[in-house]
């Protein structure tokens, strides 16, 4: 199954023929329960650990995305959590990572019956094999500052899982420039990767960890990409033609991406996805963070799980008051980056557990097959959406692993033929 998915041609028609008839919605759907599906961005951690949150529990849309009955019903064959350590509130960020990187250990040995633990391409579809289908639980750390500027670091990080980094998160790190504080002034930027930063790049490289670009700043971004000897990630991105945001990718960064053989994740968040959202979003900021702001000094000895919990109403609360945008909005975005960056470059980046906000119809991973369906109604083919579910990111990862391995081995024998 591997070597079939894997064995992609770069360029193919974006849509099926005018002869092939497409599929209809009851074909769509069955295509989804068969297929690999990988997401590679949710915040579910933080559930784990702050508000010890066990997975095998069904919870309300109102809870929470993501549940193991809401991953079966969704066909999630795997799911990248992500290890991400918010620099306002922790200030030992190895720490907090390591704990968050223990709660998803911990749910595997609670439910080893419906997940495993995965290190590779190979073992994501060796989960999907036999009746069982458990679903693969990777990592990836969101934002470098974790590593706190040392390589060694990235590497224990990468020995405990970690698959895929994010060069930045909303934050400015020692050694990467963010697209969330890119304008501010009080913040020392370094005019995109600094050298320090160029070296996490080639090390990631080498581990065969993915290079991941959500979040960076637009300049980050084309230093990340003349560095690179693989194809890179957008965990988490969708497209600023539509949707004006910072953390969406511009068209030229999508065909960027597409030249490099990435692969651009599409963030199902209502801001980054509906125009008329963003603006509402953006213009509620600052009564909405002053009152989050109040809460988190209110609730500053409170139980972790309290504060976890009522932080994540509020932020809800805050998000209703604007409508949801239609599913259509989401769809565009998969059709747009599809159409500007190829079919080979485009999949599923959801950032469940870790948005307050998502389009109408769409209310959990349960929702899942209604992308498929959607595409389909415009016309994608069976081969076509089984790339976008999975079969793009399943190449880049298997890439990644390819090229790392070839420098280490390049590396030993440069080792043994200097002695």
């Amino acid at each position: 199954m591997l070597s079939r998915l894997l064995a992609i041609p770069l360029l193919l028609p974006l849509l099926a023929s005018p002869a092939a008839p497409r599929l209809s919605k009851s074909e769509a759907q069955e295509l989804h329960a068969s297929a690999l599906v990988i997401d590679t961005h949710a915040d579910t951690p933080q559930r784990f650990l702050d508000e010890r949150f066990d997975f095998a529990t069904v919870t309300s849309v109102s809870d929470g995305h993501m549940d193991l009955q809401k991953v079966r019903a969704g066909n999630l064959g795997a799911e990248f959590f992500s290890i991400w350590v918010d620099p306002s509130q922790h200030q030992h960020y190895a720490h907090r990572a390591l704990q968050l990187i223990d709660s998803v250990y911990e749910q595997v040995q609670k439910h080893p019956a419906e997940m495993v633990m995965a290190f590779s391409s190979q073992d994501i579809v060796k989960s999907r094999q036999g009746p069982a289908k458990r679903l693969a639980a990777l990592m990836g750390l969101e934002g470098g500052h974790p590593i706190e500027n040392d390589l060694r670091v990235l590497r224990d990080f990468y020995r405990l899982g970690i698959r895929y980094m994010t060069l930045t998160w909303s934050n400015t790190n020692e050694w990467a420039d963010s697209s969330g504080d890119i304008n501010n002034r009080k913040i020392a930027h370094h005019n995109g990767l600094t050298e320090f930063g160029k070296d996490v790049v080639r090390e990631m490289n080498r581990l065969g960890m993915m290079v991941d670009i959500s979040h960076v700043s637009d300049k980050t971004f084309y230093d990340a990409l003349s560095v690179t000897r693989t194809p890179v990630i957008a965990s988490h991105s969708s497209a600023r033609a539509l949707t004006h945001h910072a953390r969406n990718m511009t068209d030229e960064m999508l065909k960027a991406v597409a030249k490099n053989n990435g692969v651009v994740m599409v963030n199902f968040f209502s801001a980054f996805i509906d125009e008329e959202y963003r603006n509402r979003f953006v213009e509620q900021a600052p009564a909405r963070d002053a009152a989050l702001a109040e809460l988190r000094r209110r609730l500053k000895d409170a139980d972790p799980a309290i504060r976890y919990r009522e932080h994540d109403r509020m932020q809800k609360e805050w998000s209703a008051r604007i409508p949801r945008p239609p599913f259509k909005s989401l769809i565009d975005h998969f059709d747009h980056i599809a159409q500007v960056a190829g079919i080979d470059h485009v999949g599923l980046g959801s950032d469940f557990d870790g948005v307050s906000s998502l389009p109408e119809g769409l209310d959990s991973v349960a929702d899942l097959p209604k992308i498929s369906v959607e595409l389909a109604a415009r016309g994608y083919s069976r081969e076509q959406l089984e790339k976008i579910l999975g079969g793009n990111l399943l190449r880049v990862f298997a890439e990644c692993e390819r090229v790392g391995e070839q420098l280490r081995g390049a590396a030993a024998e440069g080792g043994r033929t200097s002695h």
